[in-house]
């Protein structure tokens, strides 16, 4: 829970920086510390990845999940489901820095993650490279939308707080190997989240959030075959 903690403390201290100094730093730089943590958070995606012990069935996890999420759609609804809120606020300044700023840090797959990765693993890396790039953007909405962005953190807690206490009544039932094919699957995701931050190219790592759900699945099967075949 320590990372989500300090998750909030970012936005929030980042916030009241943004409304002090923000406007004195230039786009520029913002955008240049974006893509440095962006590669940060590729080589973190990276090294949760190789810690797979089966790289086929991580390869078909995603693959599976990434087909069933794009015949969902679910990056798009996503996507909507926001442009839908930011329209219903639209005009008020307050209104508009909480909205935009709650669907930017609560619509993603490391919020999902992070919170189960350091709910079974006790590894908070995630969320606090997180509370980095949150912090950054909170630094830049809140210099042009005011304190609105800072109250998102509300949304943030009850939203992170939700997968990590499900993935915490969980933890008794899962076993190390699921642990393991966890943090490897969701770390593809967030090697997605890092080329995107880059802005190499877009990879829509929303649509493969069914993976998480995809693997146990696998994982039963393989060792059932397992079994059969020794």
């Amino acid at each position: 829970m320590i990372g989500t903690l300090i998750n909030v403390a970012s936005i929030v201290f980042f916030s009241i920086a943004g409304i002090a100094i923000g406007s004195k730093i230039g786009e520029e730089l913002k955008e240049y510390l974006m893509k440095v943590l962006g590669l940060v958070v590729l080589l973190i995606g990276v090294e949760m990845a190789f810690e797979t012990t089966n790289f086929a069935i991580l390869t078909l996890t995603i693959l599976t999940g990434s087909v069933m999420g794009s015949v969902m759609k679910i990056e798009e609804r996503l996507e909507e489901i926001g442009l839908k809120i930011e329209r219903k606020f639209e005009g008020s300044k307050f209104a508009d820095g909480f909205v935009a700023s709650t669907l930017l840090f609560c619509v993603g797959s490391m919020a999902v993650i992070g919170p189960i990765q350091e709910a079974l693993t006790g590894d908070s890396t995630l969320l606090m490279t997180k509370a980095m790039l949150d912090g950054i953007a909170s630094l830049a909405l809140s210099s042009a939308l005011g304190i609105g962005v800072a109250f998102s953190a509300i949304p943030v807690l009850l939203y992170q707080s939700f997968f990590y206490f499900t993935a915490l009544g969980v933890r008794e039932y899962a076993t190390d190997l699921l642990i393991t094919e966890l943090t490897a699957t969701g770390g593809v995701m967030i090697a997605a989240i890092g080329i995107n931050l880059m802005k190499l190219t877009n990879m829509k790592p929303g649509n493969m959030l069914p993976s998480l759900l995809v693997l146990p699945v696998y994982l039963k099967i393989f060792s059932i075959l397992t079994a059969v075949m020794s």
